[in-house]
């Protein structure tokens, strides 16, 4: 057995008591539980803010607004668990059970928010339409609020479902959640298989699955041995936690890798901008030189002058050329005198 939110709820009256699990720190009076587990939550928050900042700088990436909510959503999951696992919300509490549903909530409408980002490369509907966005937004609404209900019964006994028996809830954490992985899994493979001539985002999503399999498979069959081993100072959710950031960071990774080319894009645009630019500089410079040998200046023709400024002008150069004559005449003459 492992330390989970929903383990002191549901199962027997006293809820599920993990067999074995890491050993509490008190911090200035306050007792907290799973301090290295603790940890990994903030570092996933830390990496998961850097995550959403590089993916909202991909300005021109296909799905750049769809996958960002995933990651949103990642990052709300990870610190309600924080608070919950850490004993920030006391098991005691009366508000735990309802902190709890919104967790198991969020965590079901993630998954789905991820199956509905794996059909955006198939441009179902253009991403980053109003469609496409609020398709994922209100549909993973639906599934949270769902969920939530759905566990809020559970826990508090209402209707047909029961805390001791919760089968529902089980088929909603394992069986929806592990089918809506794997529809999202496929469906990558199948778009980078035909449509993309690179292949090495296949192996994002091979590293993906296997640090998420590998992060369960330690948490619900080593958790004891680890815990054991490491004389209580971690368990098997500390590497289940770690596992699950891994397998986001993949995520990200699997995104990034297809989307390059959109990125570079964008950057050869704005350099098609600097280069009209320059055109356009080089075409006003010479429309100004055509404009001061024809006699326009700022699109007014000088010859559209009134005729008694026309005529001033006209004998200024015509007094002007017959001094230019006379000195030259002077010139001339005085050379012939002399020879």
């Amino acid at each position: 057995m492992v330390a989970l939110t929903v383990c002191p709820l549901v199962g027997t009256t006293e809820g599920i008591e993990p067999k074995c699990y890491s050993r509490n720190v008190e911090v200035a009076g306050t007792l907290f539980f799973q301090p290295a587990t603790l940890i990994i939550h903030l570092i996933a928050l830390v990496m998961t803010s850097i995550m959403i900042y590089h993916i909202k700088s991909k300005y021109t990436a296909v799905g750049r607004k769809e996958i960002v909510m995933f990651f949103y959503m990642y990052m709300m999951v990870t610190f309600l668990e924080l608070l919950l696992i850490s004993g920030i919300i006391p098991t005691a509490s009366s508000v735990y059970p309802y902190f709890t549903a919104v967790h198991v909530g969020l965590i079901t409408a993630t998954f789905w928010c991820l199956l509905l980002n794996g059909f955006v490369g198939f441009q179902f509907a253009e991403d980053g339409t109003p469609l496409s966005l609020w398709s994922i937004r209100i549909s993973s609404l639906i599934i949270f609020v769902a969920v939530f209900f759905l566990s809020i019964a559970t826990f508090k006994e209402i209707a047909a479902f029961n805390p001791l028996k919760p089968v529902a809830l089980w088929i909603v954490l394992y069986i929806f959640n592990g089918a809506a992985l794997a529809i999202y899994v496929i469906l990558q493979i199948v778009l980078v298989i035909n449509t993309l001539d690179d292949r090495w985002p296949l192996g994002d999503i091979m590293f993906g699955i296997a640090f998420y399999v590998i992060g369960q498979v330690i948490l619900y069959v080593f958790s004891v041995q680890i815990c054991e081993t490491a004389k209580h100072y971690i368990d098997g959710l500390f590497f289940g936690t770690i596992c699950s950031l891994l397998a986001v960071m993949m995520v990200y990774k699997y995104w990034d890798s297809i989307t390059k080319e959109d990125l570079e894009f964008s950057v050869g645009n704005k350099q098609n901008t600097w280069e009209v630019k320059q055109l356009l500089r080089e075409d006003e410079l010479a429309y100004a030189n055509f404009n001061q040998s024809t006699g326009f200046i700022g699109g007014y023709n000088q010859s559209s002058q009134p005729y008694h400024q026309q005529s001033g002008y006209l004998q200024q150069q015509q007094q002007q050329q017959q001094q230019q004559q006379q000195q030259q005449q002077q010139h001339y003459g005085g050379y012939a005198d002399g020879y």
